[in-house]
């Protein structure tokens, strides 16, 4: 069963959202209709087990409700006022300059088409992080273009859809939500270097405590020193059934260190013949080694992919045009 067939699912799902502190503390397991079960057809045996991949995969659990109030205490650059001008796919402002452009290469069914951002941040604290629904948790989703506009975005992409999953190890803005070691993260430090870690050898607290950022966790890595990494076309990063493989030739996108506050994002489209048609994890992890990155990382791809610049939608998910929800954006205030 893939995320796609589980996501569907959501709308058949009847919710109830925690409305006390008591309920805060311990969030009520949203209820799933009778005519949602009924639903799956031969998809699933009704029983136990639609109700556990349903409550997993797809109905919403609030963690921290109203996320972005935790950042208050932090050293943010949220409380910054910042200015600047769009021009174009460009924008030139007191926290970063961005410059996105597009790219195609092959024809017919073996077109890709991808768009590159070159941010240059003035300080490593002006790239920041944001919740679907500002809220932390597990399946809470909204499209990156609502999560851009809701946080006043001049440019995002999808970040790693860390609500799917219940490890990894999650520090946005300074704050950690999450400590559940299980892969190779991306951390962004203070200093505005990029560097992949090995989540298992360290936590979320001595991460922070060392003035770490931002952290994701997906993967894989892409790049050591700025040459490809050899078997990341056989990376998996979960076993779960929703997300076990992420190889083959698919949309992606990704975020790459050029030198410290000098970073670049791509994202390519895929699934669509003829428009484009995605690209393995060795090709993507080239398109960072050309740009000159030392260090590249695989963010959450698929339907997922997605670059926001001004309020509009960048690129062509999926070839339709329409973008699918997912939990976070990595994102550039302006």
């Amino acid at each position: 069963m893939s995320r796609n067939t589980l996501e569907a699912l959501a709308a058949e799902a009847t919710t109830t959202a925690p409305a006390t502190p008591a309920a805060l503390a311990a969030p009520p397991r949203r209820s799933i209709s009778r005519r949602g079960l009924l639903g799956l057809g031969g998809l699933f045996t009704v029983g136990a087990g639609v109700t556990w991949a349903l409550d997993r995969y797809v109905i919403e659990h609030a963690e921290v409700p109203s996320a972005s109030t935790q950042w208050s205490t932090a050293d943010t650059a949220a409380s910054t006022d910042v200015s600047g001008t769009v021009s174009g796919l460009s924008y030139a402002g007191s926290n970063a300059t961005i410059e996105i452009t597009e790219h195609t290469s092959g024809s017919g069914s073996d077109t890709i088409t991808w768009f590159v951002a070159d941010i240059k941040l003035t300080s490593a604290d002006a790239l920041r992080s944001a919740f679907a629904k500002d809220t932390f948790g597990e399946n809470i989703i909204e499209n990156p273009s609502t999560i851009a506009a809701e946080n006043g975005a001049v440019f995002a992409i999808n970040g790693d859809y860390y609500g799917f999953r219940d490890t990894g190890i999650v520090i946005r803005n300074g704050v950690a939500f999450r400590d559940e070691p299980a892969r190779t993260g991306l951390a962004l430090h203070a200093d505005g270097t990029l560097a992949p870690y090995d989540e298992t050898s360290t936590s979320a607290d001595a991460l922070v405590a060392d003035g770490v950022w931002q952290t994701w966790s997906f993967g894989p890595s892409l790049l050591d020193g700025g040459a490809v990494i050899d078997g990341i076309d056989s990376v998996e990063v979960d076993t779960n059934f929703g997300n076990h493989s992420i190889q083959g030739e698919q949309p992606r996108t990704g975020i790459g260190m050029i030198e410290a506050n000098h970073l670049v994002a791509i994202v390519v489209d895929g699934r669509s013949s003829g428009y484009s048609r995605g690209v393995t994890m060795v090709e993507f992890a080239q398109m960072f080694a050309d740009l000159g990155a030392v260090v590249a990382y695989n963010l959450d791809g698929g339907g997922s992919s997605t670059m926001v610049f001004g309020g509009a939608l960048v690129n062509n998910p999926l070839g339709k045009g329409q973008e699918r929800g997912t939990s976070d954006i990595i994102y550039v205030a302006g």
